[in-house]
């Protein structure tokens, strides 16, 4: 028997070749294949349909360095919609699917009109449910969720943060969005990690990076002091042996003090350290001849300030090299503009006014 009260009224009144014709079917022509369908109530091939899923919800979870170091639990509350419980998600009290009568869930019903000899079928939304394929009688909706069948919920998630993981890496909670629509499957909870900049450390893959101003005595005759490292740890560093000097920018490398591998935490890359040599604004005349006895410096050239083609000149300390690079650019670019406009006066003089180095 066809179990569409509106088919099989088709079918009572124009008989099977209106079936194979299309009528009830939304006009759509689909013949045997339809009625098969209309008869069984299954669809044609045994195929069972797709379950649908919900949307991912992303969000970005702000990470110190130390946690991506050592690892760690992060508990955080989200809202989120879930299923009624007393009503099971049929949004009854009764507990029975509210599925609108008249048109069994389609959400769509066809009249048929006859014009004469012709025929004609009008497919229209559904004016008991709105379209919806739902209605809920007023005496058996249910309270906490009103008939929508989900209610509000404010869940407290774990999320784990594994030794080694960086920014931009994704952690993955199944099912755990929350109920989008009835029906439908939820999707997945996703967690965004965002690395916070470090006070002292700097992340290069599974490398840190470590900058340390040492004085030029230090640098000279050696030094020893302690880093604070991301596990609580404190690390004892020394100057290098052998009664080697630092020199300013020089970098030294302490093995497998550097990040861990995510999925192999006892593997690590390497700790960097970055040498300033700060030096002494200025030195009197006694310390520059007591630092140059010990320090054993020879005497300094002997110059003849009477032979020919000898000019004495000054020099002044560029503490910034990069304003003074600025300044330069700058001033080439005004002397090429003075060139071009002077061209043609000969009484004008050439360039324009010269620019000393930088000071700070």
């Amino acid at each position: 028997m066809l179990k569409d009260p509106e088919k099989r009224e088709i079918y009572d009144q124009y008989g099977e070749e209106a079936i194979k014709e299309g009528m009830g079917n939304g006009g759509g022509g689909g013949g045997m294949a339809d009625l098969f369908e209309m008869m069984t109530g299954q669809r044609r091939g045994g195929g069972a349909p797709r379950e649908r899923r919900g949307e991912d919800v992303v969000h970005k979870l702000k990470c110190t360095l130390a946690e991506m170091y050592k690892g760690g639990t992060r508990k955080l509350a989200m809202n989120r919609k879930t299923t009624c419980g007393p009503c099971s998600g049929t949004g009854t009290k009764s507990g029975r699917p509210a599925t609108c009568q008249s048109c069994q869930g389609q959400g769509v019903v066809i009249k048929v009109r006859q014009m004469g000899p012709m025929i004609q079928q009008v497919q229209m939304a559904c004016p008991e449910c709105s379209g919806t394929g739902e209605m809920v009688a007023p005496g058996d909706r249910c309270e906490p969720c009103q008939g929508k069948k989900v209610v509000p919920e404010r869940k407290v998630f774990e999320v784990n943060v594994e030794p080694g993981m960086k920014h931009g890496q994704k952690i993955t909670l199944r099912g755990e969005a929350g109920v989008q629509q009835p029906g439908v499957l939820p999707g997945d909870l996703v967690f965004v990690l965002v690395q916070q900049e470090h006070a002292q450390f700097q992340r290069k893959a599974t490398d840190l990076l470590f900058e340390k101003e040492i004085t030029l005595a230090e640098a000279l005759c050696g030094f020893t002091y302690t880093i604070d490292h991301l596990d609580g740890r404190q690390l004892v560093v020394s100057s290098p042996g052998g009664g080697e000097i630092v020199r300013p920018d020089d970098w030294v490398c302490v093995p497998d003090e550097g990040m861990p591998l995510h999925g192999r935490p006892f593997e690590k890359g390497n700790l960097y350290i970055h040498y300033q040599v700060k030096f002494p604004a200025a030195l009197g005349a006694d310390e520059r001849a007591a630092l140059g006895k010990l320090l054993s410096l020879g005497k300094q050239a002997d110059v003849d300030m009477e032979a020919e083609m000898t000019e004495p000149v000054t020099s002044q300390v560029v503490r910034n090299m990069e304003e003074e690079l600025k300044s330069r650019q700058s001033y080439f670019k005004r002397n090429r503009q003075a060139y071009d406009s002077d061209d043609d006066d000969d009484d004008m003089p050439r360039g324009g006014q010269r620019v000393q180095c930088a000071q700070s």
